[in-house]
């Protein structure tokens, strides 16, 4: 479970749940089959499919120069369980 950051609560994620879709931050370095593996085992539950994307960093203006910083150092999952599964919440970090 290291590559497992913490769950998200947003407008977006709070939403997704009644798919029963999940959204957590994980290390840029994992793959999804690790994740889908620590997931399954974890909580013993079945993933249908995950969804990955990596977030922009923030805008940096510098005179008349609009720039930007670097990636962050995690991927946002959304991971889609069969119907009849559940994961409880994780430890919550706010965004």
């Amino acid at each position: 479970m290291d590559g497992i950051k913490y769950a998200v609560f947003t407008e977006k994620s709070i939403r997704l749940l009644e798919n029963n879709q999940y959204t957590s931050n994980v290390e840029s370095g994992s793959t999804r089959t690790e994740i889908k593996h620590w997931v399954e085992l974890f909580f013993g539950v079945k993933v249908i499919a995950m969804n990955s994307h990596r977030l922009p960093g923030k805008g940096r203006r510098m005179g008349p120069i609009m720039g930007h910083t670097m990636h962050y150092n995690y991927r946002r999952m959304i991971i889609t369980l069969q119907p009849g599964y559940s994961i409880p919440p994780l430890i919550e970090k706010r965004t």
